[in-house]
């Protein structure tokens, strides 16, 4: 009988990049209060890379408690720059705002997974990757966010990178698959490894 892999997020995404390697899962969203565990974390001066970390092991955890048998995975993205930290956009206005001033520069984008099994962590992974914004107009990127905020608005940092988001960028250093959510070579090795990959 094949393991049961469990995604902790709503993320279609996420959902979409595990099925189309062949990981069959159900979604099970964590509810945990986000913006109140992120604020906390922000006090305590969190490194930003640990902030994803522990929102992704917050997620898994708790799907795990309640579903013990199966591999729960939780994941979780933060953008840093300027030694700040960023989230998904609330406005089309603090989209505006915040690629304003990425315009023309590099930022980094952490993207963390942990998976549980019995209610313990068994393995994580943060990826991380720089992205260099091209110089834009700020005619262009208010035009930017009018066209894609339906599409964007859920994207930390308001991009899709395989699709119009692409445009904003002149370089890209590190994994492709970090950057729409999930570090999924490294997953696909871990499920591979513990046999959860069905060929």
């Amino acid at each position: 009988m094949a393991a049961q892999v469990i995604l902790a997020s709503a993320s279609s995404i996420r959902s979409q990049m595990l099925n189309n390697v062949g990981i069959n899962h159900e979604i099970f969203p964590a509810r945990i209060d986000e913006e109140a565990i992120k604020a906390s974390l922000i006090s305590e001066l969190t490194e930003i890379r640990d902030m994803a970390d522990i929102l992704a092991d917050l997620k898994a955890k708790k799907v795990s408690a309640q579903q013990p048998d199966a591999f729960v995975i939780g994941a979780d993205q933060v953008l840093e720059f300027g030694d700040q930290v960023y989230s998904k956009p609330k406005t089309q206005d603090d989209l505006k705002g915040l690629l304003l001033k990425l315009n023309g520069h590099d930022h980094i984008l952490y993207s963390a997974a942990v998976i549980y099994k019995e209610a313990r962590p068994v393995w994580r992974h943060v990826g991380k990757v720089t992205l260099t914004m091209r110089d834009l107009s700020s005619a262009y990127i208010h035009d930017y966010v009018a066209k894609e905020w339906d599409n964007v608005r859920f994207c930390v940092g308001g991009y899709k990178i395989e699709e119009k988001g692409l445009r904003l960028f002149d370089k890209i250093d590190g994994d492709y698959f970090s950057i729409l959510g999930l570090p999924l070579l490294d997953i696909v090795r871990f499920f591979d490894a513990n046999g959860v990959l069905e060929n």
